[in-house]
């Protein structure tokens, strides 16, 4: 009998000492979901429309109000929307408190950072290829969510 690769939601969001190398990156089976796998989602796609609106705002109003360049703009705005999703995350999507706040928090920066980097690449190859600024970064945000979701769940807030 083969083992299968295949892990649920549930077994992939343990700390990776508990289900073994790789398992920050494994794809979930979304047939083998709870109920409160899928709440679970729901609340961090609330979180993340909130972020996602205070993003866009905070990027159009530097961008066309402040006439400032659409890269410094996304980083300014970035760091304004992870304020708001790691307080909204922590408290109220992913209630775990093995880590400690700062510890959490610097997880959470490190997956943001790291959703950042590929969101300024998306937003400057979209951006280089006609689409205007706002919509582009709107595309990149939406883009690189499921990315943040997975690395958040399994290892930023544990």
């Amino acid at each position: 009998m083969v083992a299968s690769a295949e892990v649920s939601v549930e077994e992939a969001v343990r700390p990776q000492a508990t289900t073994g190398k790789g398992a920050v990156f494994r794809v979930p089976d979304p047939r083998r979901a709870t109920r409160a796998d899928w709440t679970q989602l729901l609340r961090f796609c609330l979180v993340g429309t909130s972020g996602y609106i205070v993003n866009l705002g905070v990027f159009a109003l530097l961008v066309e109000a402040a006439g400032a360049h659409y890269a410094p703009a996304a980083v300014c705005a970035f760091v304004v929307a992870w304020t708001n999703n790691f307080v909204l995350n922590r408290q109220w999507t992913f209630r775990r408190r093995g880590l400690s706040v700062p510890s959490q928090a610097l997880r959470y920066l490190l997956v943001s950072l790291a959703a950042l980097g590929l969101n300024l690449g998306l937003l400057d190859l979209l951006v280089r290829s006609g689409l205007a600024a706002i919509p582009a970064q709107a595309l990149a945000v939406i883009l690189v969510t499921p990315v943040s979701f997975l690395l958040t769940r399994r290892w930023a807030l544990v």
